[in-house]
């Protein structure tokens, strides 16, 4: 009998445990445009935008519950029933990450707002009703697009730019230069502002993508976008020249800079940070799709860690000179 209540009490612990666990796991809802948004896999597609990859700077104290869409404005979002959905999820404590301006710039009236009225005002309605939810929003401003041009070019719409083709190597356009030229004018503006009047957390993705960019200079800040030589790469054959998109590589850089940012403005998400090497996901949230593909990417002769996430993963062949260290995120195991 005595045994029997043991077990009773070990397993009541148990779910005690997970229940605290799933009460105390905060969620963290993104709402934005295509730099931010989840992407297909399909036809081995490499464009990823930086909220797809937000999720392996996180620990499992963190859902990522990406919201983010292609080709939105401010306007859009809200007008198309996207914002409502978000806002019936949030739950006192969640939090929302909020990033718009590359579509709001756009001329087509179901996307364009103004900077200083009609766009500062669809980012305080984002504050207000998130607030009302007892959520807590975070506002950024937009990510800069990889312009060297000496005059910005005149785009109508990012979309488009995945139906461009590559230039062949060595070639590169005659106007452009070493300096990265801003194209997103007032839009940069309006988040810090609406963040200042309203005192709300203000990440400067704007500055942090801007200083990334230019350090790297013209031809290696090309390695984060989706910017392809012909035949670079199977899934793109004729190359491709998208100076706004991230690949895989892009939104990593730029999800782990912008997670390290928003911990500074809030504090309370530090303690969930991670930053690891390299991630797995069979879901294409991290660096690999498996476990080899990291271990052979990993450098020689240097420590790696690399993060696995939920899934069973085949057990790699690790050669003598790494060093590899595996972690195992909720739901992941090795295959027996």
């Amino acid at each position: 009998m005595k045994k029997l209540r043991l077990i009773a009490y070990a397993a009541i612990v148990v779910l005690v445990m997970s229940a605290f666990k799933r009460d105390n796991v905060v969620t963290i809802f993104m709402i934005g445009d295509s730099t931010m948004a989840n992407k297909s896999l399909k036809d081995g597609n490499l464009e990823r935008g930086w909220g797809m990859a937000l999720p392996c700077y996180f620990d499992d104290g963190v859902v990522v519950d990406n919201h983010a869409v292609n080709g939105r404005s401010s306007k859009s979002f809200i007008n198309e029933g996207r914002w409502q959905k978000v806002l019936d999820k949030i739950k006192p404590g969640d939090y929302v990450f909020i990033q718009f301006g590359h579509n709001d710039e756009k001329p087509k009236p179901d996307r364009h707002t103004d900077p200083g009225t009609t766009f500062d005002e669809n980012l305080r309605k984002f504050v207000r009703e998130t607030r009302e939810k007892g959520g807590k929003p975070v506002l950024f401003n937009c990510v800069v697009r990889r312009n060297f041009m000496k005059e910005a070019p005149k785009i109508d719409d990012d979309e488009a730019l995945r139906k461009t083709t590559g230039m062949t190597k060595g070639q590169k356009p005659e106007d452009e230069g070493d300096i990265l030229v801003d194209t997103h004018g007032d839009y940069r503006f309006s988040p810090r502002n609406v963040a200042k009047e309203m005192n709300v957390p203000f990440v400067d993705a704007n500055k942090i993508t801007h200083d990334l960019e230019q350090g790297l200079g013209r031809e290696k800040s090309k390695k984060l976008h989706m910017w392809f030589y012909p035949g670079e790469v199977p899934s793109i054959p004729k190359g491709r020249q998208d100076n706004t998109h991230y690949n895989v590589n892009g939104a990593h850089v730029v999800a782990r800079l912008l997670a390290e940012a928003v911990t500074k403005e809030v504090p309370e998400l530090k303690r969930h940070l991670v930053n690891y090497d390299l991630s797995v996901a069979s879901n294409g949230v991290g660096d690999y799709f498996t476990v080899q593909e990291a271990v052979d990417n990993a450098p020689s002769g240097k420590p790696t860690t690399i993060q696995l996430f939920s899934g069973e993963w085949a057990k790699p062949a690790i050669p003598a000179d790494k060093e590899i260290k595996f972690v195992l995120r909720e739901g992941a195991k090795w295959k027996e």
